[in-house]
């Protein structure tokens, strides 16, 4: 089973700068068990595409390649790592 974070956002988005240190610690905290990816949308919009991200910033979790989370808009630390921890078990 793996677990993946997605983190789909861009240099001049707002709130994607608002969150940038909240993803930090979560990095910290939760990096050994997910593995997760930042995806530009401005230099990856096919991978945007492929997903539907529609806003940014937009956090999506895949557990074994599938959906199983989406969050769109800034939201907390804690909230995305109990949604994210929920899923490693």
């Amino acid at each position: 089973m793996t677990v993946e974070f997605l983190d789909f956002y861009a240099d001049w988005c707002g709130p994607c700068r608002v969150m940038e240190p909240a993803l930090a610690e979560l990095e910290k905290e939760i990096g050994d068990k997910v593995k997760i990816t930042k995806i530009d949308v401005d230099t990856e919009n096919e991978k945007a595409l492929q997903y539907g991200v529609m806003s940014i910033p937009t956090y999506i979790v895949l557990k074994d390649g599938s959906e199983v989370e989406r969050f769109i808009g800034a939201t907390s630390k804690d909230l995305l790592k109990n949604k994210i921890e929920a899923h490693l078990h």
